[in-house]
């Protein structure tokens, strides 16, 4: 494993700046040379492509590195992967004892990036306008910022304030649009209600901007993800038939994978219904680093710890193609594991991450169906997915309650590991459900493994070690802690929070 770099963040109104994708500088915009960087449309976009690779790739620690961070932890706060806390990264995070934690460091680093991210967005879309290029070059560029600029605030109301359909006149983070410096006076909290108005008018007018570009490869932002961003918003404030009909409009031209595909590892942006991820090669590969903690079966994957919870495989079909990836961990110190292996390494110890696939469009537009009555729609929508991974199709009842839980149910098993369950249990106003693995006697459930040597033995099964709250209460809807906290240095800092 190479060396990690240390990075420091900018402060509030710095930019990160490169001359291509992968090579990363900073420059404060007070400075002569933002003038040069915003002098024409084609120098303004790399800021755009700095603050990408920034967002991706820069981190504090193993463990915190660009915005997989944020994804491991919402799956590690979840009821479906069983974190082992012997192994470091994560273990706190699924005990539920840091991200509540104002002055731990993965509250700051995740507030420092979000807001980094929008505050060179809020750069470009100001000042694009006034560049020297084409009105298409600089129509791309702004388009790609609202969209960027609406994804980080997009984060912001999903895991720092409870559902939108509970309340959303809730206070949440506070809003910029325009450009900061160290002495901008900061703002008070937004509510849920402003903050997704900015999210839907940015996504709305990057849509609209993007129209006619045609990107070179999965990291950028053009309409496909826009749409996509768009569904995600519209099934968070209820607005079903919006969120079903973007769901459609990002999933074109994405065809769901063949069933064995599957198998490869979710390793490359080149997969069919990849949507949206980040790309990783030798010489720029650090986002690779939070596949250590999914690949939970290649020899070289480090830190190793996103167990499943054996209670999750009882939900595929034995036909399924998923369930062919589970099996019970032999590896000395590990027995008893349950290993899920859609996660794993390429054979140079590099992964792409996936932010976005079609197979999640399809999900959202069977549940925003479903959700407005349209059962016929829904359950044929979710077949399609169904059928795509060899599971039963689902002929169950057709009441809209009982045809959204299949729905949830089934983004569960899609989406393992991919960072939607915390944001999914807030958005749906569910709980975390852990239990421990034993029978009715209370008793450790017995399971066959494999030795690495060969040798069969009969093991009790492990399942998850945190079953509840740090006070010990039983884990509840709506729960303080569910949601990431506001780091104590920028409270220190903002009075007006």
């Amino acid at each position: 494993m190479k060396k990690l770099k240390y990075i420091s963040f900018a402060l509030i109104g710095f930019l990160s700046l490169t001359s291509c994708e992968n090579d990363l500088d900073t420059a404060p915009t007070d400075q002569a040379n933002s003038v040069e960087v915003f002098k024409t449309a084609e120098s303004a976009e790399t800021v755009v492509n700095g603050t990408w690779a920034k967002f991706n790739n820069d981190g504090t620690t193993y463990a915190n590195i660009g915005y997989s961070t944020v994804l491991r932890a919402s799956d590690a706060m979840g009821s479906d992967v069983a974190v082992l806390t012997n192994k470091y990264g994560f273990a706190s995070t699924y005990a539920f004892t840091e991200m509540v934690n104002s002055t731990a460091s993965r509250p700051l680093f995740i507030w420092t990036m979000l807001y980094s991210t929008i505050n060179n967005m809020n750069n470009v879309i100001t000042r694009i306008d006034g560049t020297e290029g084409s009105q298409e070059k600089k129509n791309q560029v702004k388009g790609q910022a609202k969209a960027l600029r609406a994804f980080c605030y997009l984060n912001l109301a999903s895991f720092y304030q409870f559902s939108y359909l509970k309340d959303k006149s809730a206070l949440t983070a506070p809003i910029y649009t325009e450009p900061s410096t160290t002495t901008t006076v900061g703002k008070k909290r937004a509510s849920l209600e402003e903050i997704y108005t900015l999210i839907k008018s940015d996504l709305t007018d990057a849509d609209n901007l993007l129209k006619t570009y045609a990107r070179n490869n999965k990291d950028k932002i053009n309409r496909a993800v826009v749409n996509g961003l768009l569904a995600r918003t519209y099934l968070n404030t209820g607005e079903w038939s919006k969120a079903s009909a973007s769901a459609k409009i990002a999933r074109e031209g994405f065809p769901l994978m063949a069933s064995e595909k599957y198998k490869d590892g979710f390793n490359d942006i080149n997969n069919a219904e990849w949507i949206w991820g980040h790309g990783q090669t030798q010489e720029q590969s650090d986002a690779s680093y939070a596949f250590h903690y999914l690949d939970v079966s290649s020899s070289g994957s480090y830190y190793y710890s996103f167990m499943a919870d054996p209670y999750f495989k009882d939900l595929f079909d034995v036909n399924d193609i998923r369930s062919q990836l589970f099996s019970w961990d032999g590896q000395k110190g590990r027995e008893g594991l349950l290993r899920y292996a859609k996660f794993k390494f390429k054979p140079t110890l590099i992964a792409d991450i996936v932010y976005m696939r079609a197979a999640e469009m399809y999900l959202i537009e069977a549940e925003a169906e479903a959700r407005t009555g349209n059962t016929s729609q829904a359950v044929a929508v979710l077949n399609q997915l169904k059928s795509a991974r060899n599971a039963n199709i689902y002929t169950g009842s057709l009441s809209q309650n009982a045809l959204v839980d299949a729905v949830l149910i089934e983004r569960r098993k899609e989406l393992f590991g991919e960072g939607f369950s915390l944001s999914d249990i807030i958005r749906t106003q569910g709980t975390v459900v852990r239990k421990p693995f034993v029978d009715a006697d209370g008793k450790p459930i017995k399971v066959q493994i494999t030795t690495p040597e060969g040798t069969v033995k009969t093991v009790d099964g492990r399942g998850h070690s945190v079953l509840d709250f740090p006070d010990k209460s039983a884990f509840t809807p709506n729960s303080n802690y569910y949601l990431f906290s506001i780091p104590q240095r920028e409270s220190e800092n903002n009075p007006n929070l």
